[in-house]
């Protein structure tokens, strides 16, 4: 099958995660909310949301504070004060998510700041359900009008972090009604999968816990996907000794091998062995299509990788080709779970400890979203948002 990958390095963050930013700050000016030179923004993240606010923040005209894990890579935190915003590091990593909330509890006592929480603002989902869904849509037919696969998406993979990209599933499921929407998280971090907990450095998915804006009731599966797997493929396709091995063992095309090395990070590596697992998991053939994102790329992860060779010693050609094989040839289908009703339901009951018992949601406000109509409901709102920001740019 064919793994069709849309990737956001030429977006102005380097990541596609600067629209998702954008929308949810001109949803709230729009309704008057926020006012530039009057608050100040807040961008609750572990990466790439938080930088897309360090950038979308300051050119609309406001102070802007980023809040994240203090285990990020250094050059997140660069990223963010290139663009002319602030940072306060939390403790913890990837992962450490609650940390991230008490900090945001603790500034709002500040009546000046406002907390634009990617993890429930529903702007954050609506810009993936129909930007980010409607790209792959047309992507899938341009494909077919190449001779590349059918013309359909069979399956959408995604990881998780705030979950807004995974919601453009959703807007796949309702053009091709049998595509899957897949799950994915880090094994060692199997929230869905298991319940669980713990640590772990795929940046920018996995945050211990069920973000509001997910409609787990629309999730076809969960995979998990090994933290160093990922981090030892994206050394494979930005190193000299991958690119190499690639070419000289596997006859991988240049261009094919120059792509991957400019537009790969360390979930979009993750997100390709989700697709990879879920073709092997469901038989799809030569024609169907796998669509995922690589939502950033290796520029972000210079100093992980060099932890990596300090871990785990300098990838030569052999050890290049090993990884080849067995970390994609040899994907393996286990750590699956397929979204029954009864999974679902496990899934969406997870929202009620951290939204209900700890960010003072309702369990009215809740059960609302068990009804396919308020999701159906919350996508709709994109065309109001549209509308207002016609009126107030006089368009």
């Amino acid at each position: 099958a064919n793994v069709v990958v849309l990737y956001g390095k030429d977006f102005p963050t380097g990541s596609h995660k600067v629209g998702a930013t954008y929308s949810v700050a001109i949803e709230h000016q729009l309704a008057g909310e926020i006012q530039p030179g009057l608050h100040t923004l807040v961008w609750p993240s572990t990466g790439n949301y938080g930088i897309g606010g360090a950038w979308v923040g300051p050119r609309m005209g406001y102070d802007s504070l980023v809040v994240l894990p203090e285990l990020m890579s250094q050059e997140r935190f660069d990223k963010i004060e290139s663009y002319g915003a602030r940072y306060v590091k939390t403790p913890g990593c990837e992962s450490n998510v609650k940390e991230i909330y008490d900090k945001t509890k603790e500034l709002r006592a500040d009546p000046k700041v406002r907390v634009l929480n990617q993890f429930e603002e529903f702007g954050n989902y609506r810009f993936h359900y129909h930007v980010t869904g409607n790209s792959c849509i047309e992507v899938a037919r341009e494909l077919a009008a190449r001779g590349v696969g059918n013309g359909r998406i069979a399956a959408f993979a995604s990881a998780m972090g705030s979950a807004g990209t995974i919601a453009a599933g959703e807007r796949i499921k309702h053009e091709f009604h049998d595509a899957r929407t897949i799950a994915v998280e880090p094994i060692q971090c199997p929230t869905l999968y298991w319940n669980g907990y713990g640590g772990h450095d795929i940046q920018g998915i996995g945050d211990k816990h069920v973000t509001w804006i997910h409609n787990v009731l629309a999730t076809d599966a969960v995979m998990c996907i090994d933290d160093v797997e990922c981090k030892k493929g994206l050394q494979l396709v930005t190193e000299e000794a991958g690119w190499k091995t690639m070419a000289g063992r596997y006859g991988v095309p240049e261009d094919g091998i120059r792509a991957m090395s400019e537009t790969m990070g360390i979930s979009g590596i993750c997100n390709v062995l989700a697709c990879i697992k879920a073709e092997k998991f469901y038989g799809l053939g030569p024609g169907y299509n796998l669509f995922t994102i690589a939502t950033d790329t290796i520029d972000r992860y210079h100093s992980v990788m060099k932890q990596l060779d300090a871990a785990c010693g300098r990838m030569d050609e052999t050890e290049a080709a090993v990884r080849l094989v067995s970390i994609f040839h040899d994907a393996k289908t286990d750590w699956i779970l397929e979204g029954t009703r009864h999974a679902q339901q496990c899934w969406f009951n997870l929202k009620y400890y951290t939204w209900v018992e700890q960010q003072g949601k309702t369990v009215q406000e809740l059960d609302a979203q068990r009804d396919p109509e308020f999701w159906l409901a919350e996508q709709a709102k994109a065309a109001d948002t549209d509308r207002r920001l016609r009126e107030a740019r006089g368009w």
